[in-house]
């Protein structure tokens, strides 16, 4: 491989790995909300939370289209 080509690939897998982690930081992600799995299911806690509110008090299921989950862990229409 000549010098250029290195570098054009060396280039690509940097750029495909900055997406890569951007992604598992949640840099796309725009709900609300994140997963947290916890044993043998996932609590569904607002990215808002509350600090002196539990992970196991929120929800085990997602908020419909018309809910939301508040700071505190409940879900209520919006």
């Amino acid at each position: 491989m000549s010098r250029r080509t290195k570098g054009v690939v060396l280039l690509l897998a940097v750029a495909f790995f900055g997406l890569v982690l951007a992604d598992t930081l949640g840099v796309f992600d725009h709900r609300p909300y994140y997963e947290v799995p916890h044993g043998n299911h996932t609590h569904y806690v607002a990215k808002d939370k509350d600090p002196s509110v539990s992970i196991g008090d929120f929800p085990t299921r997602p908020p419909n289209e018309n809910e939301r989950i508040t700071s505190t862990g409940q879900i209520v229409p919006r």
